[in-house]
C-alpha cells in the first residue's frame, strides 16, 4: 500500500509502507505515516497525522484519532534495536496526542492494550506496561515503564503512575494522583502520594455486583484499612470471607492474589 495508488479509505496524503498490513476496510486519514511492520484489523480507522511505527499489531474496530503516536522505540537507554512489540486489542478509543511506545527486551518485550478501552487525549504507556479490558484513561494519565493495570481500572485526569506498580481491578485514582505502591482491586485512591479513600462501590454498582459481593468489598477494605492490622493479618482475614459471603469466592480469591504479587519494597498504597 503506498500513497501513490489510490487505495479505498486511505488519503492520498498518507505514506503507508507497502509491507504494512491492514484490513481493506481500516481508513487512514491525512499525512499520517503507517511503518512495514504495522499490522490493522478490520474497521479500525487511524485519523490524520498520526505516526504507527514498530512492529505493532491493532485489533478489529478500534477508533484511532488525530495527532498519534503508536509504536516508537522505549524511552530506555538500554533499549538497542529488538525487535519488541506494541499490540492492541478490539473496540479501543485513543483520543489526541497518546504515545505508546514498543516493550523492552528487560521484560516481556511487549507493550500490550486489552479491549474496550476508552484511553483521552495525551495518555503516556511506557515500555512494557499492560492495560486490561474495560479501563478509562482521563486526559494526561502518564504510565511509567512496567505498569501492570487491571480490568475496569479507572484513572483520573493527570495520574502518574511509578515504574512496576500495579493497578487492580475495580480500582481508581483521583485527579492528580501520584502512584508509588501497588493499587489494590476495587480501592479508590487520592493524592500526592496516592493514598486509600474508600473502595469503588458506585462503580461495581454500575457493573451489576449484588449486595453480597459489596458487602465482602467493604470488608475487604476494613481489614486492610481500618483495623489496624498488619497485611498478613489482613490476607488471613480476607480468606475467611467467602464462608460470609459465598458469592464473594472470585472476589477475595483475585484480592488475594493481587497481594499475594506485592513485592515488601513497593507495599501498597495506604
Amino acid at each position: 500500500m503506498t500513497s501513490s495508488v489510490a487505495v479505498p479509505g486511505i488519503h492520498a496524503t498518507a505514506i503507508v509502507d507497502p509491507l504494512a498490513q491492514l484490513d481493506s476496510s481500516v481508513s487512514v486519514g491525512p499525512y499520517t505515516v503507517i511503518g512495514p511492520h504495522v499490522r490493522v484489523g478490520p474497521g479500525s480507522s487511524i485519523g490524520a497525522h498520526c505516526v504507527i511505527e514498530g512492529h505493532t499489531t491493532i485489533g478489529r474496530d478500534n477508533r484511532i484519532f488525530q495527532f498519534n503516536s503508536l509504536g516508537a522505540i522505549p524511552q530506555d537507554k538500554k533499549y538497542a534495536g529488538e525487535p519488541c512489540e506494541l499490540v492492541i486489542g478490539d473496540r479501543n478509543t485513543i483520543r489526541e496526542f497518546c504515545t505508546f511506545n514498543i516493550g523492552s527486551p528487560g521484560d516481556s518485550g511487549v507493550t500490550r492494550v486489552g479491549d474496550d478501552n476508552w484511553i483521552m487525549a495525551y495518555v503516556h504507556l511506557a515500555h512494557d506496561c499492560v492495560v486490561g479490558k474495560h479501563t478509562i484513561f482521563a486526559n494526561n494519565a502518564q504510565l511509567a515503564g512496567h505498569v501492570h493495570v487491571g480490568d475496569w481500572a479507572i484513572l483520573g485526569g493527570f495520574t502518574v503512575v511509578h515504574q512496576f506498580v500495579r493497578l487492580g481491578a475495580h480500582s481508581m485514582t483521583a485527579m492528580c494522583s501520584l502512584l508509588f505502591a501497588d493499587l489494590p482491586p476495587f480501592v479508590m485512591s487520592q493524592g500526592q502520594p496516592a493514598q486509600a479513600r474508600t473502595m469503588n462501590l458506585e462503580g461495581l454498582r454500575r457493573r451489576g455486583f449484588v449486595p453480597e459481593r459489596i458487602s465482602a468489598v467493604k470488608a475487604m477494605y476494613k481489614a486492610l484499612y481500618r483495623d489496624d492490622l498488619t497485611l498478613d493479618q489482613a490476607r488471613a482475614r480476607i480468606a475467611e470471607l467467602p464462608e460470609k459471603y459465598p458469592e464473594s469466592a472470585p472476589d477475595v480469591q483475585m484480592m488475594l492474589s493481587f497481594l499475594q504479587q506485592t513485592s515488601p519494597q513497593r507495599g501498597i498504597v495506604r
